[in-house]
């Protein structure tokens, strides 16, 4: 059984979102906890995940991947980054996917291949397939080349500008 035959639909409070359910990947998580001035815009997904008023899955791999972008890139401490990784993980309302099978890695890189993204992404386009995921949360665009989903890039290109002036690149 799909994620999206089991869950409600939600009407989100994004008027762009469709009706879900959404995978969260790390560039979102990891902004959403740091202190980047775009930061809100993560953080406004986040809170309706965990409220429960729109339908999430979140790879558990994505979680471990934010705490490492939020100490190597946002410069959070280790125990910070923990501490917020670990409270985030105690959402409830949240369906945490945590297939990491041989095969489900393999079609991960057989995505990556075919669409000339990388292998964490095909990861996360995989899961988006087995779960039935209606939007996939981003703030790159490397997902939009795969049609069984509708890719969301959360920031603006003005906002994306502002983040890599506030990270330094």
């Amino acid at each position: 059984m799909r994620f999206s035959d089991r869950l409600p639909t939600l009407n989100p409070t994004h008027p762009t979102m469709s009706d879900g359910p959404y995978l969260f990947d790390v560039g979102v998580i990891a902004l959403a906890h740091s202190q980047a001035p775009v930061a809100d815009t993560a953080l406004s997904y986040i809170r309706q995940a965990v409220a429960g008023e729109i339908n999430a899955v979140v790879p558990t791999t994505a979680v471990i991947g934010a705490h490492n972008v939020l100490t190597t890139h946002y410069d959070i401490s280790n125990r910070r980054a923990s501490e917020l990784m670990q409270n985030f993980t105690s959402a409830q309302r949240i369906d945490w996917y945590g297939d990491l099978s041989h095969e489900v890695v393999s079609a991960g890189f057989s995505l990556a291949a075919e669409h000339n993204i990388d292998g964490w992404d095909g990861y996360y386009a995989t899961v988006a397939r087995e779960t039935g995921v209606g939007t996939l949360l981003t703030i790159d665009d490397d997902f939009e080349s795969i049609p069984e989903f509708e890719t969301t890039i959360i920031l603006s290109p003005e906002q994306f500008a502002t983040l890599n002036d506030y990270l330094g690149y």
